[in-house]
């Protein structure tokens, strides 16, 4: 505990993962400072423990650490290049950025090479477990970056996530982090669409779905999204239809790229850019129930 509390770390943006990443630090004993650019969300973590800052210079000044939960690539880049002189400033003492946004890999390679002639370090280290798992401490990191930098953050690794795997070089934890949620899309996709077969066919989805979990067609998405806010009807994962529909433009942007051929991804984004009826700030989960007829 001693030396969480001689360790200073700044969450960026306190939306409903980077309060509950601030918290979890908070709660582990770390000195941890907060900001985003609502006063609401400064308030609530000022009312756990976290510091809220004026601005995000303060959080480059002060910080051992800093954790960004930021919504786009171009949102990391523009906080890290804006502040850039800060972190060239104080190259006698290493500071490293654990960035748990979904982010692009070849940013995240630019930004971790830039850092890394400062003297500092820059992770990719997006992660899964949603608003309940940065709350409790049990978020799945997927990293990439350097040996030395994932050792050095280990401590605050651990505070936030049950699960951190160390991927690979800079950019890896990123493609990971594509790679899942491209598969997470696909699956709510096709779990919809069994049970809409189901129903079709005389099974009520809650009977089919038993059966789907109890065998091999069974993800995640079937054992908790269907059952916690879909058959609920609650819709109210804290994941939105926005970030799932970047998510998926993004994977199907990187493999445009890399010239992989994946005609079952291809319709999957089809599928979630055609998906109107359903709005951005509208919960993702809405997906598994959009079900067109055509």
């Amino acid at each position: 505990m001693s030396n969480a509390q001689n360790t200073t770390v700044a969450v960026i943006g306190l939306g409903s993962m980077g309060l509950g990443m601030a918290q979890t630090l908070a709660t582990a004993g770390f000195k941890t400072l907060g900001f985003d650019l609502s006063e609401q969300r400064k308030q609530m973590a000022k009312d756990s423990n976290v510091t809220p800052l004026d601005s995000i210079a303060q959080a480059f000044e002060a910080s051992d650490f800093l954790v960004f939960s930021l919504p786009t690539a171009k949102d990391v880049a523009g906080v890290v290049n804006d502040h850039i002189s800060i972190l060239e400033d104080r190259s006698g003492k290493k500071v490293i950025i654990v960035d748990t946004s979904t982010s692009e890999p070849d940013v995240t390679r630019e930004l971790a090479a830039k850092l890394e002639e400062l003297g500092h370090g820059f992770l990719d280290a997006p992660v899964s477990g949603g608003p309940s798992g940065a709350a409790t401490g049990k978020l799945t990191m997927m990293i990439g970056g350097a040996e030395e930098d994932v050792a050095a953050s280990r401590p605050v690794i651990e505070a936030m996530s049950a699960k951190a795997l160390h991927v690979g070089p800079s950019g890896a934890g990123n493609v990971a982090k594509l790679v899942n949620n491209l598969l997470a899309a696909a699956h709510m996709v096709t779990t919809g669409e069994g049970l809409k077969l189901a129903l079709a066919a005389g099974i009520e989805p809650e009977a089919a779905l038993r059966v789907i979990n109890a065998a091999s067609g069974r993800s995640m998405i079937s054992e908790v999204h269907f059952p916690t806010w879909i058959v609920s009807d609650r819709f109210d994962s804290g994941f939105s239809m926005g970030l799932m529909r970047k998510d998926v433009r993004l994977a199907k942007a990187l493999a445009d790229q890399k010239g992989a051929d994946l005609p079952l991804a291809e319709t999957v984004a089809r599928l979630w850019a055609g998906s109107t009826e359903l709005k951005d700030t509208d919960d993702f989960t809405r997906m598994g129930a959009y079900l067109p007829s055509k």
